[in-house]
């Protein structure tokens, strides 16, 4: 990130960097325990997953894709070039997790308190990340437009 990115942001070119790692710190911790210590982590919502070796592994595969979310989230904190794929990626994975869950409260009742938390903080930053993402995509297009870049220029037309 750099000077020009101030004012892009919700926060800043700092509080999106810090959204950024702490979203992407987030996913992959919970990615990390998912796959390292299931038992453990599920344990702590009152899922008792015992010794069904196919229930662990059903639950560690998508644990391989959000620990990889993670990861990309936290890229933008170190490659401005990575700022714009890091917020969608942010925004998609909280977004889905949050509502897919606000989805299931509607349709099979209310679960455990810590997963109805969950799910607030995941649309919650889902939510922040989507706001900061278009905030930077209209900068970054306009930028562009203003430095002739005609691939943007064209672009634009096109979407009027």
């Amino acid at each position: 990130m750099n000077r020009n990115d101030k004012g892009v942001s919700v926060f800043s070119s700092y509080g999106t960097g810090a959204l950024l790692l702490a979203s992407g710190l987030i996913a992959a911790g919970i990615a990390a325990m998912i796959l390292l210590a299931p038992n453990a982590f599920y344990g702590s919502y009152g899922i008792d997953l015992g010794a069904n070796v196919s229930l662990a592994n059903e639950l560690k595969a998508p644990a391989g894709a959000l620990l990889l979310a993670g990861l990309l989230m936290m890229a933008g904190v170190f490659k401005s070039d990575f700022i714009i794929p890091s917020l969608a990626t942010a925004a998609a994975v909280y977004l889905s997790y949050g509502l897919s869950r606000v989805l299931s409260m509607a349709i099979d009742g209310v679960p455990h308190s810590g997963l109805v938390s969950a799910a607030a903080i995941e649309v919650a930053i889902g939510a922040i990340s989507l706001v900061d993402l278009l905030r930077h995509r209209k900068t970054t297009v306009a930028r562009r437009i203003a430095a002739e870049d005609t691939w943007y220029a064209n672009t634009e037309e096109d979407a009027i």
